[in-house]
Order: C-alpha cells, then structure tokens, then sequence
C-alpha cells in the first residue's frame, strides 16, 4: 500500500517540512497515543519518498518514507516533523531504519518530549556522522500533537470542553430539553471532535437525561472510551453506553463505596469502575480522575457535560480548550452551560483568548483558550 500525500512545488528547507506536516496530518484521530509524524526524503533536489504514521501499532513515518522509495537513497536528506524515536516500542528504532538508509542530512521539527526519546535519536544521527537540523517550522510541528506534547509534559490528558448553547446561553429549556440545539452540520462536526480524543466524559446526569451513546457515528474516526462519572453509581442498566463494548469501551468513575457494592451488571458486563477520591460528598476530585486516565494512556478528553461536569473543570481551570457551538436560537429561561464559580468581581474572572472563529451550517463555533 502506498501511504503518501498530495504535493505541490518544494523550493526550500521550510517547504519540505510543510508538505510532510501535511503528509502528518492524514493520521489524524488514528494515531493516538502516538503522535502524528510525516516524512518526506529528498535526494538530488527530487522527493523520492514520503509517509505518515497511519495508525497506532504500526510502522512510523520514517519507515514508511523509506518503503516508498524507488530508486537509490544513499545521500538523501530525510525532512521528518518528529524527532525520530530511538527506542523499541510496538515497532523498532526509526534511527536504525535513517542509518541503514545511509542518509546525509536529517531535517527533525520538533523535539519529541517523551522521556524515551528527547533528544536521544538526535544525539545517535549526530554520532553516526548525519548531519542534523532541528526546528525549522518547529511550532507548527509542536502544534500539529499539542496533545501529546502536553500529556507528556503533564502526565494528564489535555482537556477540551465542549457544548451547545442558543444565543442567550442556555443549553437546555427550563425542562431540561437539549435535543437539539446544534444544527446537522454542527452533529457532524461534533463525532468528528469525538473521534479526535482518546476518551470522552459526561456526568450521570447527562445519562440519565439524554442517554447518549457517545460513540462516533455521523463522522469517521475512532470510538473513544466512555467514561461517566457517577458518583453514586445510579447508572441505569439499560443505558445506552453501557451497551457495544466491542465497539467501544466504557469506564464508571465514582466515588469510595462506603460500603456500597459494584453492581453486578456493570461487572458481568466486563465494565471497569475506577473509584475516585471525593473533593466533597458526591463530588469526584477531577484531577485525580485526570491523573488516572493519563496512567491508562488517554492523552486527550471530550468533556460534553452536563453543566454540572463542565462547570466543575471551569471552576477548577481544568481544561485546556473550550469549543462553543452556538445556535441562533433564544430559549429565554434554562439551563447554563456553567453554573456558578463564586466569583464576585469581573477582575477575578476566568481569562480566554478567542482562538478561532468558524461557521458550521447557520451556527457559529468559537475556540476558546485559557490566556497565560
């Protein structure tokens, strides 16, 4: 199988590094927990070569990069968005694969952060006589897997919110009725967003109300793992993303027992509950929540709701993005998206800088960040 993408006219260093960051960008949503790489091998000014990581488990881009050559390339310079790894992980060094390949010179983007790596597979090319560039077009690079940059840096998933909302804020009527605000396109766009995380979160509430299934439907992507918080554990049997776990893996997080017995169900069922400690009665402590995902390797999270649940990680600065979908509707009186945060002046508000700003259909989407 040929895994390139489309090019177009290369004159420089930065050329190059743009056309295999678009080659990195068609694994996206299937790489997860690994980043996204592209790579491209020039040799005597002609690109004889080029690939992306295509999906978790298998070659890296390198690898593929080389596969796809015909033709010597002994002497080419290799253009890859990623350090290249230097350990043995589901498949072998890409340094090995560069030095057999004999190459001149290695372009690198970015530095990869995994403790693995960093630096290592730079340091092997440089002893191994390659000539060795690092950082040209290095932000983008960066941000192309700000995801698994920030959960390396971390060791929790970065976090996005997400809702619907009218005009006047309301995600729901005075009745608790939701579906739908958004548009079709808005749908659409919002399995997408799904099948972009590792993992996604509602509250029971959320469940209770709406019995969403939560898997990526309207949209082609991976299914991420379900994860309720649930407290009390009053999940209903019947709930919807208690069902498919072939097709999609779900996790009960709530609080210590005290007591109380795993229902039976969600143990025949093969359903893990994770018990997490309380901030208070009923509330589960988010951040421990975060560092337990990041221990099973979710590097990213789809936080959809309810208010409660959203308005928890706002108030606890637990996110790292905010995607509103906002309708042109007006509902009057209902249900915010966030409750209260106990702040009494607007010099103690929380601060976000609009990222960007896109239309799906006749709604607006706003992409908000916490400002440093």
């Amino acid at each position: 199988m040929s895994i390139t993408c489309a090019g177009y006219e290369i004159v420089n260093d930065e050329q190059y590094m743009k056309r295999a960051l678009k080659c990195a960008r068609r694994g996206e949503g299937w790489t997860s927990p690994n980043p996204m790489v592209g790579a491209v091998i020039v040799r005597d000014g002609e690109i004889i070569g080029e690939g992306y990581h295509r999906k978790y488990g298998e070659a890296h881009a390198e690898v593929n990069a080389i596969n796809n050559v015909s033709g010597p390339i002994e002497g080419a310079t290799f253009y890859v968005t990623l350090e290249p790894c230097s350990h043995y992980g589901k498949t072998p060094p890409c340094v090995d694969r560069i030095i057999e390949a004999k190459a001149s010179r290695v372009v690198v983007g970015s530095v990869d952060p995994n403790p693995l790596v960093s630096g290592r597979g730079i340091s092997i090319l440089h002893n191994h006589g390659i000539e060795t560039e690092v950082g040209i077009l290095g932000k983008q690079c960066e941000s192309l897997n700000e995801k698994f940059f920030t959960f390396m840096r971390t060791g929790i998933p970065f976090v996005t919110l997400k809702y619907a909302q009218t005009l006047d804020g309301r995600i729901a009527s005075s009745t608790g009725h939701s579906q739908w605000i958004s548009s079709e396109p808005s749908l659409r766009f919002a399995h997408r967003l799904r099948g972009l995380h590792d993992a996604i979160l509602v509250g029971s509430g959320t469940v209770a109300a709406d019995d969403p299934d939560l898997r990526v439907r309207l949209a082609r992507g991976r299914n991420p793992l379900r994860v309720v918080a649930d407290s009390s554990l009053r999940i209903s049997p019947g709930a919807r993303v208690l069902g498919n776990q072939d097709a999609a893996k779900t996790l009960i997080a709530t609080g210590p027992l005290r007591g109380r017995k795993i229902p039976a169900m969600l143990k025949d069922s093969g359903i893990e509950t994770l018990i997490i400690d309380e901030k208070g009665k009923g509330v589960l402590d988010l951040k421990s929540l975060l560092v337990e995902l990041g221990k099973r390797q979710v590097s990213s999270l789809l936080v959809e709701g309810g208010a409660g649940i959203i308005t928890s990680f706002v108030k606890e600065r637990l996110f790292d993005r905010i995607i509103v979908i906002t309708a042109p509707r007006i509902l009057g009186r209902g249900i915010e998206a966030i409750g209260d945060l106990e702040i009494a002046r607007i010099d103690d508000s929380i601060p976000l800088k609009v990222e960007k700003i896109r239309r799906k259909g006749e709604d607006i989407i706003t992409y908000f960040r916490k400002r440093d």
